[in-house]
């Protein structure tokens, strides 16, 4: 089997569409992953995650648009053997134990990993010879993941990784997820936790509506929030008056402090300085993820990427 030359480029997402019957699932994706990079799709639930990364796995056709990997077609790709994936559905195989359902897969790879140091690594070797359909929701999700890297692919698709997962079972995924990634290995993980985007990936591209919304890193999607807060020392001053200064969007008292929610927090600043110069100990804090996600995902956000997009 020829070698693929996976430096010589990463995945390629262009104009991707997707529908089923009315149901716009997918609407014009544009995506470019550089090999060696971690990248979250974060969104809520029926944003066209799952449908996306169906569609870079070789599962679904798009109706428009292509997915290249590592030059390659997805089903080329797979037939190579340089990707792994772990989806959220399908259930373990009837009549195999779990080391044997992980040979299995490892069989279909021309590099892979040993079985039984991948049993060590996702923490199923105390199961090792127990059904692999008689297991437990978390334990079939630690199967699910062991088929996935078994083949020491050169890109890891990832779908809610972490679904049925105590606190501990999602430290040690992660765990393993950078040990993978620090081979210069390409993950793309589709996730609805906020923590989980903002901890593990270089980059976020944040889908609703089956568009991409926000694209970049972690600062920079915080960014993309429209609204900063001002919090300073400023007794005896009427909220009121607090929230007539220029660039602020509303004002809160909580003893001697003020909580100013700012629409242009630079502005905002002079305002208040210039106001009040008696105000002490300001901060400025940035939007956070979570407000970026419910802001960016809104429905009045996702109509007005609509908007532009059609225009």
């Amino acid at each position: 089997m020829a070698s693929i030359d996976t430096s010589a480029g990463g995945i390629v997402l262009s104009r991707l569409s997707k529908s089923y019957g009315a149901v716009r699932a997918v609407r014009s994706i544009d995506l470019t992953i550089v090999a060696g990079e971690t990248v979250a799709l974060l969104g809520p639930n029926g944003a066209g995650k799952s449908t996306t990364l169906d569609m870079m796995l070789g599962l679904t056709r798009p109706d428009a648009g292509r997915v290249q990997v590592f030059g390659l077609t997805p089903s080329a790709a797979v037939a190579a053997g340089v990707i792994g994936g772990m989806l959220q559905t399908g259930s373990p195989l009837e009549f195999l134990r779990v080391r044997e359902l992980v040979a299995l897969v490892a069989s279909y790879y021309p590099r892979a990993l040993p079985v039984d140091d991948v049993l060590e690594t996702t923490g199923l070797s105390d199961v090792a010879d127990r059904w692999a359909s008689k297991l437990s929701g978390g334990q079939i999700q630690r199967v699910r993941f062991a088929t996935a890297v078994v083949g020491d692919p050169d890109l890891l698709v990832l779908d809610e990784p972490t679904a049925g997962l105590d606190v501990e079972g999602r430290r040690e995924f992660w765990q393993a997820i950078r040990a993978v990634a620090l081979q210069g290995k390409t993950v793309v993980f589709a996730t609805h936790y906020l923590e989980e985007a903002d901890a593990h990936a270089d980059r976020i591209a944040l889908i609703a509506g089956g568009r991409i919304v926000a694209d970049g890193p972690v600062t920079e999607i915080r960014a993309r929030a429209g609204s900063r807060a001002i919090r300073a020392t400023l007794p005896d001053v009427d909220v009121g008056a607090l929230e007539r200064l220029d660039g602020v969007l509303g004002a809160e008292r909580h003893g001697d402090a003020v909580m100013l929610t700012c629409e242009d927090a630079d502005r905002a600043v002079r305002s208040l300085l210039g106001t009040f110069p008696q105000v002490r100990d300001i901060e400025v804090r940035r939007g956070s993820l979570e407000e970026a996600f419910l802001e960016l995902t809104s429905d009045d956000s996702v109509d007005n990427e609509s908007e532009e997009v059609l225009r």
